[in-house]
């Protein structure tokens, strides 16, 4: 009891992002242990923890009575009593019994109310209101409601074939607000009334659908059509154009007799049969079969219709037949929009019949839905909980509260969609207000909030374990601290000076291996040259630093078309150089500048003196800018996240070349990292990375197709197998699965997690050995968890070294492979 005051408390006050429920828990565990070590189920759980709970309060309550009969909050906050009115064996009967949970099937009922009337109704109810019968039957009517009011849903049912629970995901809706006057004893004979009242309505309606089914599926062979339909046939048929000839007659008339050629033969029929001899009159008989050409020898004249019509009807006989069928069409008509306005009339009454006045004076609000997801042997628990004073649905799954909606709720919840669905209702008697108001301070009228709703010894409890976890907090920075400062250290260590930079090989990376980001491909020193030259053909007779300015210009606006262009997805020319990716994203000016001045300050021009003289004057205006001028940690924030930019590229390419020959298990870590970093590069701006929707959908293919593999290898009964097929759920998809659900606007990436999920939970209905049920139900709680917590994952791959060059080349070949593939989905 103490424990669980604390876990509460902490709840309320704690500054820390979860609170750790272990210590109740493992009480709980202990006091609820079952003789035969069985796991129990949610409602077990409730049941003997309400049942727990009211001892307690029970024995504290009789420990401070002053005389007066002890109240026990428990009883008062959850149970209610219902009477149990009926006759059994002829003999009538009345009992009060109270109730804590109440428990409502599911199967065969589309919403709680129906759930409630069969819950209220038990056995021949007509015995109940008859004096010599000797049938049984009762009736429950509420005589006491509690101001938590919990409905059990249940939803497992034991497989008599099988052996084993299976649960029920039939749809089952539930409403905000339920009025249960209807069930109440006080109300027993109006709500008698309306039950009869809506008995004689539903027999009634049967009868009017019965009648309507005959009319929407009309004849008495196996195919049935409506009936307004069959009789627009015929009126059509009748209406047709009439013909006096067999259609086989016409159709044998116009064929060429067998092993003769047609009088007339078409082009098409000459070009077939061959050159003919030109002493050969086309009457004669051939040598050889004629080749049967239905598309061109055998075309329906072109007298016949093309539907069939009456061969031999008068005018007579046509208007008296088109009279009839239009009157016994629009009388069809008639019949049928009566019934179906009838049926809806009645639909509309018996939705109505508890809606007078006197049955809404008993409201009450739902308030939490408990949800489970999987299957009766494996599955994972969350909780909608309404915020009254924020009006609005909060979700509470493990470690994550986040806000959410009556529609993601009626998803979840319902059932039928997928294997989630509700097994316990609560809902709070919407007329006390005091479940759900605020406290006030009685001296100053404040509302309380947070600590000040807790008592003394509670709320020093809490602000304990605050301090403790600041303290925890303070070691923890102070230990970053520390190895930040130990790094610092290092890197100031003197060391050997670095030998006069040499000339960058072709086949090096531009911002991966080298030592600093000055350090040119072939492809920049390229571009650099080229724009000097250009310069010097303008201004040959000019200086240096003329000539500096020109061909950065130059340099300049030939970046600044590349920006401006919308190239194919295959060319982004944002790899090809840091100032077309700076342009797009709108770096300041002078970012780009200074960027311009080390292209063009760079070693790598020192080859030869017209370029070594623009190399220094580059640099010594480089040296000029004064640290006001430009702020450094905002520049080397623009060249780390165009470094990022090209990992991310990498990551994506690599990923789907490995996914393209079909190595899934490589292609999923490269494509993970991919999809992370470009995220927080999209952050940022929209041109800052990749597209999104591409990287996902390449990361979710690969997590199915390797889902398939792992069901597959489980299927085969091989321990290896089943054993290799574990450790890929396990160690590559499980982790993943958080990746998917975190984001919940992702749509196709929840359904994918759900086709993943319900592919393993198809394996408990299945008869299989001992040992792969024994691993199927320790495997499965893994992949139901529903948390979006996201754990460590391995180091990224490292990425192999690709000149500018190089990385434009396979990553305009892996885009257009992919332009040629099927879209799978996308």
């Amino acid at each position: 009891m103490r424990e669980l005051r604390y876990l509460f408390a902490l709840l309320v006050g704690s500054k820390r992002k979860y609170v750790d429920p272990s210590r109740a828990v493992e009480i709980l565990k202990d006091a609820f242990k079952s003789n035969d070590s069985q796991q129990q189920d949610v409602s077990e759980f409730t049941h003997k923890l309400l049942d727990w709970l009211e001892d307690a309060f029970q024995i504290k309550a009789e420990e401070e009575r002053d005389g007066e009969k002890p109240k026990n909050p428990m009883v008062e906050l959850f149970y209610g009593r219902f009477l149990a009115v009926g006759v059994l064996e002829g003999k009538k009967f009345e009992n009060t019994e109270m109730f804590g949970q109440y428990p409502l099937q599911v199967n065969g009922f589309k919403d709680l109310h129906e759930c409630l009337e069969a819950a209220m109704i038990e056995g021949e109810i007509e015995s109940l209101h008859s004096e010599n019968s000797a049938k049984s039957g009762q009736e429950h009517w509420f005589t006491e409601l509690p101001p938590v009011l919990t409905f059990e849903l249940s939803r497992f049912e034991f497989n008599q074939a099988l052996g084993r629970p299976e649960k029920i995901h039939n749809k089952l809706e539930f409403p905000p607000i339920l009025y249960l006057d209807r069930y109440m004893h006080k109300n027993r004979e109006i709500t008698r009334i309306k039950r009869d009242e809506i008995k004689r309505l539903k027999e009634y309606l049967t009868v009017l659908q019965q009648r309507l089914e005959r009319y929407l599926s009309y004849g008495s062979g196996p195919k049935r059509f409506p009936l307004v339909d069959v009789l627009q046939y015929a009126l059509e048929f009748a209406s047709s154009k009439p013909v006096c000839t067999s259609p086989v007659d016409d159709l044998g008339a116009s064929a060429p007799a067998s092993g003769t050629l047609p009088a007339q033969t078409s082009p098409s029929t000459i070009e077939q049969q061959g050159p003919s001899s030109s002493d050969v009159p086309s009457t004669s008989p051939v040598q050889r079969s004629v080749i049967h050409k239905p598309f061109t020898q055998s075309r329906i004249p072109p007298d016949l219709p093309m539907h069939p019509a009456p061969r031999h009807i008068t005018e007579e006989e046509l208007s008296v037949l088109e009279g009839c069928l239009h009157r016994w069409r629009t009388e069809v008509e008639n019949d049928t929009r009566d019934l179906q306005e009838s049926i809806s009339r009645i639909h509309r009454t018996i939705e109505l019949m508890y809606s007078d006045k006197t049955m809404v004076q008993v409201p009450y609000r739902l308030h939490a839905v408990l949800v489970h997801e999987g299957q009766a042997n494996a599955g994972h628990y969350w909780a909608y909980i309404y915020d009254h004073n924020q009006n609005r649905w909060m979700k509470y799954n493990d470690i994550s509260v986040t806000k959410s909606t009556w529609e993601e709720l009626e998803r979840d919840s319902f059932g039928g969609y997928r294997n989630a669905s509700a097994y316990c209702l609560m809902y709070i008697n919407d007329k006390e207000q005091y479940l759900i108001q605020e406290e006030f301070n009685k001296e100053t009228g404040q509302i309380l909030v947070g600590m000040d709703t807790l008592p003394s010894d509670l709320r020093d409890y809490v602000k304990e374990d605050n301090k403790r976890f600041e303290k925890e907090l303070e070691e923890w920075d102070a230990e970053l601290a520390q190895k930040a400062q130990q790094e610092k250290l290092l890197s100031q260590i003197p060391r050997a000076p670095a030998p006069s930079p040499a000339p960058v090989q072709a086949g090096e990376p531009e911002y991966l291996e080298q030592p600093s980001r000055t350090d040119l491909s072939k492809h920049l020193k390229e571009d650099s040259v080229q724009a000097i030259n250009k310069a010097l053909a303008e201004q040959e007779d000019r200086g240096p630093e003329a000539i500096m300015d020109t061909a950065i210009k130059l340099e300049y606006t030939r970046l600044l078309k590349l920006a401006q262009e919308d190239p194919p997805p295959e060319c982004d020319y944002r790899l090809r150089h840091a100032i077309v990716y700076f342009i797009q994203n709108q770096a300041p000016k002078k970012i780009i500048e200074r960027t311009l001045l080390e292209q063009f300050g760079d070693h790598n021009l020192s080859f030869d003196e017209r370029c070594r003289n623009i190399m220094k004057v580059a640099q010594a205006k480089l040296e000029m800018i004064k640290p006001d001028e430009v702020n450094m940690e905002e520049y080397e924030r623009w060249h780390q996240d165009y470094r990022n930019f090209r990992e991310t590229t990498m990551f994506l390419m690599v990923g789907l070349e490995f996914f393209q020959k079909k190595s899934y298990m490589e292609a999923l870590l490269y494509l993970i990292y991919a999809y992370q970093n470009n995220k927080e590069l999209l952050s940022k701006g929209p041109y800052r990375g990749h597209d999104e929707e591409l990287i996902s959908h390449y990361r979710r293919e690969c997590l199915l197709k390797l889902n398939e593999h792992a069901a597959a290898l489980f299927e085969s009964g091989d321990d290896q197998e089943v054993n290799n097929g574990l450790i890929i759920m396990n160690e590559l998809i499980v982790p993943c699965l958080p990746l998917l659900l975190v984001d919940e606007m992702e749509e196709k990436d929840i359904v994918a997690v759900e086709d993943m999920r319900n592919r393993w939970c198809s394996y408990l209905g299945q008869e299989m050995e001992p040992n792969l049920q024994e691993k199927l139900t320790d495997f499965l709680p893994k992949l139901l968890d529903c948390s979006t917590e996201i754990k460590g994952f391995n180091d990224p791959p490292k990425l192999p070294s690709y000149s500018t060059h190089e990385l434009c080349e396979r990553y305009a070949r892996i885009m257009l492979s992919l332009s040629r593939t099927p879209a799978d989905g996308r």
